[in-house]
């Protein structure tokens, strides 16, 4: 299945909203998109305080991520990327 990094723009949250809207994402993901899987992710703060997130999901297709996003509410995608390949520096040559 392929797997995508979604970058979001959630605004200026707190860590309780941040809890709440993953926590919402899982749910809505278990009752109505068996056939995506959250792997994990990146939660970043921008100097002007908007927190950023870079998630790590597999799924059937970018449209799929869309629909899952607009079921939960709230969670902007910005940009979403196919992942075509992973690299750890143990694999790379020098």
């Amino acid at each position: 299945m392929p797997r995508y990094v979604l970058e979001r723009d959630l605004g200026v949250v707190s860590e309780e909203e941040m809890g709440e809207i993953a926590a919402r994402s899982k749910l809505t993901a278990i009752e109505q998109f068996p056939d995506i899987t959250w792997e994990h992710s990146h939660v970043c703060a921008a100097d002007d305080g908007r927190i950023k997130s870079f998630c790590v999901y597999a799924a059937p297709s970018p449209q799929r991520l869309q629909e899952h996003a607009d079921s939960v509410g709230g969670i902007m995608i910005t940009s979403i990327y196919e992942i075509v390949g992973d690299l750890t520096p143990d694999e790379v040559r020098i």
